[in-house]
């Protein structure tokens, strides 16, 4: 990462033992994350804000659609590993790709959706949203994934420019497959 890491304090050590605790390790981004602990927090009760009720399996779908289409390996491989763990790997490393095997059709219309929204969110048309409802996506929900979408779009952008490379860990948490199937962003650190 291009930045210091900033001195442990009560908020650091909060951030570093979630991830102790969920992931093993403390992850590169959430050291970046570091110099605003309390806008990360924010952010991703933004996130949950906007996505009541959102099961693992739908937010590894969004994650892994968004921040593939927009290039970020970091969140690729990391939520490609969780969605792996909610599918299997051949589904996984099919939605980092976009060929998105596996999927239902109501899945296939959310990921297309979120791919739009980080890709070109201007050239989205009423024609998009119909999709949507048609897949049985109601007015809320959908402004629930876009927000979402964007917010983790944010959050990727503020990563990937202060340099966070995925982490070495990722390698055997995202599993073979996935990793073969990020082809973009930055590389996996040594």
């Amino acid at each position: 990462m291009f930045l210091n890491e900033r001195e442990a304090d009560e908020h650091t050590d909060k951030l570093f033992a979630d991830d102790q605790q969920y992931m093993g390790f403390v992850m590169n981004a959430t050291r970046a994350w570091s110099w605003s602990p309390q806008g990360f927090d924010k952010l991703f009760d933004f996130m949950a804000h906007v996505t009541p009720g959102m099961s693992m399996r739908e937010r590894g779908l969004l994650v892994v659609a968004s921040m593939s289409a927009f290039g970020d390996s970091y969140c690729s491989l990391a939520w490609g590993g969780k969605l792996a763990a909610e599918t299997d790997a051949a589904t996984a490393a099919s939605v980092i790709a976009g060929t998105d095997e596996g999927l239902t059709d109501a899945e296939r219309e959310l990921v297309r959706w979120v791919r739009l929204v980080v890709r070109d969110p201007n050239a989205t048309t009423q024609a998009d949203i119909d999709r949507l409802r048609a897949a049985g996506f109601d007015d809320q929900r959908i402004f629930g994934v876009t927000a979402f979408a964007a917010a983790r779009m944010a959050f990727s952008a503020i990563n990937d420019a202060l340099g966070a490379r995925p982490d070495a860990e990722l390698r055997e948490f995202s599993g073979p497959e996935v990793v073969a199937a990020v082809t973009f962003g930055r590389p996996i650190q040594d």
